[in-house]
């Protein structure tokens, strides 16, 4: 199954949810930076939950997610667009654990991995400014903290549920999502409706592996009511170039600038995103600082 989202209205248009399948683009990542099993599906949770954020925006709008947590993991960046095309980076990739005991013994335990602290997120509605805004991790699950953000920063009642499933030879088996959020006219017998929903519906990853699709998991949530406005592909796309990097470079200090031309002889630098090389060679480092010149 083709990663995507679906956008739709339910119960009547007083609620609003989008559903995911995500595992094409999870693995992806997986496999870009090289993550073992926990921080894959912390990093997964993320990406899963920002491309379908991304889609709740206009063409060149973009959201960058930044979850920055005392545990093992660190920090984790994850940028995301309109067009359903997310790319992020993980501080420390190699982390696996699991739960020792209690009813989740076994399963990865993403919560530890991350710890306590802060979820960011930063629009960029292409105006003057960017807009940021934040909330404490709740148990850095990822659900429950998207969860608790939507609720506080942005005034909207909302569940968030995510899911990674990792095979024993690391590579990524399931993974998907939805958000569901609450119209301001919702009746209080369809909020009473969906927690029982919510409270039943199996873990996403466990819905993605059996063969269910965005479609489904959204008429699980919906109880049939749904009314599907969009289907959206969703990826992990990095549209890094060498001429962006050429931009970057033509922004360091004259110091710097310098020891790379005439210390280095050249520079190599490497995407955090794709992971991807660019070669600068003397003579363009001497080109970037020459065209800066001209331009001050």
């Amino acid at each position: 199954m083709n990663d995507y989202a679906i956008k739709s209205y339910a119960y009547n248009k007083e609620v609003r949810i989008y559903a995911a399948s995500s595992t094409h683009l999870v693995e992806e990542a997986r496999k870009i930076h090289q993550t073992w099993p926990t921080a894959t599906a912390a990093l997964g949770r993320i990406l899963t939950v920002s491309a379908m954020m991304g889609l709740m925006y206009k063409e060149e709008e973009t959201i960058t997610v930044r979850v920055k947590g005392d545990g093992p993991i660190g920090s984790m960046l994850v940028e995301a667009n309109a067009k359903g095309e997310v790319r992020g980076e993980i501080s420390n990739p190699r982390v696996y654990l699991k739960y020792e005991e209690g009813p989740k013994k076994g399963k990865l335990n993403v919560g530890a991995a991350v710890g306590s602290g802060f979820l960011h997120v930063t629009k960029d509605l292409k105006m003057k400014d960017y807009f940021t805004s934040s909330s404490e991790l709740q148990t850095g699950e990822i659900g429950d903290d998207f969860t608790y953000y939507f609720a506080l920063s942005e005034q909207t009642p909302s569940s968030v549920g995510v899911g990674v499933l990792v095979a024993p030879d690391m590579h990524v088996l399931a993974a998907g999502g939805y958000i569901l959020q609450l119209m301001p006219n919702v009746k209080e017998e369809t909020i009473k409706k969906i927690e029982e929903v919510i409270g039943s519906i199996p873990p996403m990853s466990t819905l993605i592996q059996e063969g269910k699709t965005p479609e489904d998991i959204l008429h699980i949530l919906a109880c049939g009511t749904e009314q599907i406005l969009e289907r959206h592909p969703i990826s992990y796309t990095c549209h890094c170039s060498k001429d962006g990097f050429a931009r970057s470079l033509s922004a360091l200090d004259e110091k710097t600038l310098h020891e790379l031309i005439h210390e280095d002889g050249g520079a190599e630098i490497e995407c955090h995103f794709c992971g991807k090389k660019y070669q600068f060679s003397k003579e363009e480092l001497e080109k970037i600082r020459d065209d800066r010149k001209k331009v001050e």
